[in-house]
């Protein structure tokens, strides 16, 4: 949804929330648990690409929206065109910095997430 609202929807969703816990948990004695909230306003971005780097103390997760320029022409003129590009421009939508503690379990919540699309995909 580019330059829409992300409406929250009522649904099973992995989370890393229950590792946040536990370490909270374990921290100090004392449990919390997490509420949620999507701003009004926040924007969805559509990414086709997708950058991983990783820091001293953190990894970076760049989201890209990489859209190739309408050929119309017959293919061979097409071809020539894309040759005489040489390059598409892939353009940053977000960036997101998160501490190594947190990419199991990001790993592991976008596992189950694709688990679950596969497995209603392979229903259809």
């Amino acid at each position: 949804m580019e330059g829409g609202e992300h409406t929250p929807a009522k649904k099973e969703r992995a989370s890393m929330s229950e590792e946040t816990e536990q370490e909270q948990q374990q921290s100090d004695g004392i449990t919390l648990s997490v509420e949620w909230h999507f701003p009004e306003g926040l924007l969805s971005r559509y990414a086709n690409n997708v950058l991983v780097q990783s820091g001293q103390y953190e990894f970076v997760i760049s989201f890209f929206e990489m859209q190739l320029p309408a050929l119309l022409g017959p293919p061979e003129d097409n071809i020539a065109k894309l040759k005489e590009m040489g390059k598409v421009r892939a353009e940053c939508v977000s960036k997101i910095i998160i501490s190594p503690e947190l990419v199991p379990g990001l790993i592991d919540a976008l596992q189950t997430e694709l688990d679950k699309f596969s497995s209603q995909k392979t229903k259809q």
